[in-house]
């Protein structure tokens, strides 16, 4: 069979961790055809006795239909597909499958940029945002976040509202809505952006998910700004996911006294660029000198 049609039954069809996949795709990835039934029956990851039922299950009507249920759910892209972005593809672990509601389009787009920050931003956070989307929109920037309350949902209805371009990274599938209060913002980025997860229909929205999902947030940019974030927080994730891939990061500097600008004092201490002009970003992502 084709290798996306074997990467989609290995992603949809087993319970594999995205480690495990990224093995299998880099074990197939050179051949045409790989087959499904030579990969369960000579891989180290399968259990002798669980061979024959895998096997069984991988070709099985059932898989067809959760299949085809996701495809009716939006689209499927692979990382065997020529769509699928080049910075993406040169991170660590890149998602084999991915799955999509919106503009696939936007993915080919030259220069995007992430934003996120605290789900309890405060004021500053929101003016922050207020202030520089606006700007990135007039430089035709893609803005990339994940759909989480503060800073991320500010990033996505501020760009919908400017009508710019936005992508949607989320930790659960398309038909699923988290937090329920971005319901109507989700439907917007759908229709406006896109909206990509690496869940298949029905997942829910667990704790790993967002770590996980963070690495493609950064994988998708060639600049990282964090406006606001706590130690030890979720947006420290993506910022250190997007340093380990040699991207550029930008933090807001803040208050010494404000507990959610300790993250972001930390990391321009630590050496990432201070974000304190539309500049500074244009700079990253190679629009001004």
């Amino acid at each position: 069979m084709e290798l996306r049609d074997f990467l989609i039954r290995i992603k949809i069809g087993t319970t594999f961790g995205i480690k495990k996949q990224s093995q299998i795709y880099q074990a197939v990835r050179d051949q045409l055809e790989p087959s499904l039934s030579e990969w369960v029956h000579t891989s180290s990851l399968i259990a002798d006795e669980q061979r024959s039922d895998l096997v069984n299950y991988l070709h099985s009507s059932e898989l067809k239909r959760k299949i085809h249920e996701n495809e009716q759910n939006g689209g499927i892209l692979t990382i065997a597909d020529p769509a699928y972005p080049d910075l993406l593809r040169e991170i660590y672990c890149p998602p084999t499958v991915l799955f999509y509601r919106g503009r696939l389009d936007l993915l080919q787009e030259p220069r995007m940029v992430a934003i996120v920050g605290a789900r309890n931003m405060t004021r500053y956070g929101m003016v922050t945002v207020k202030k520089l989307v606006p700007g990135l929109l007039e430089h035709q920037l893609v803005t990339v976040s994940g759909l989480a309350r503060g800073v991320d949902a500010m990033t996505h209805q501020a760009t919908v509202d400017g009508a710019g371009k936005t992508i949607a990274v989320i930790g659960n599938g398309l038909d699923v809505t988290y937090p329920k209060q971005n319901a109507i913002l989700q439907d917007q980025v759908q229709q406006t952006g896109l909206l990509l997860s690496e869940y298949a229909q029905g997942a829910r929205p667990l704790r790993h998910h967002f770590v996980e999902r963070n690495r493609i947030i950064a994988g998708l940019a060639q600049a990282t700004c964090i406006i606001e974030a706590k130690q030890k927080s979720g947006s420290l994730i993506t910022a250190s996911l997007a340093l380990g891939e040699n991207r550029n990061v930008l933090a807001v500097p803040g208050s010494i006294f404000n507990e959610n600008s300790r993250g972001t004092n930390e990391l321009i201490a630590a050496g990432a660029r201070p974000l304190i002009s539309l500049n500074d970003v244009l700079e990253e992502v190679g629009l001004q000198r």
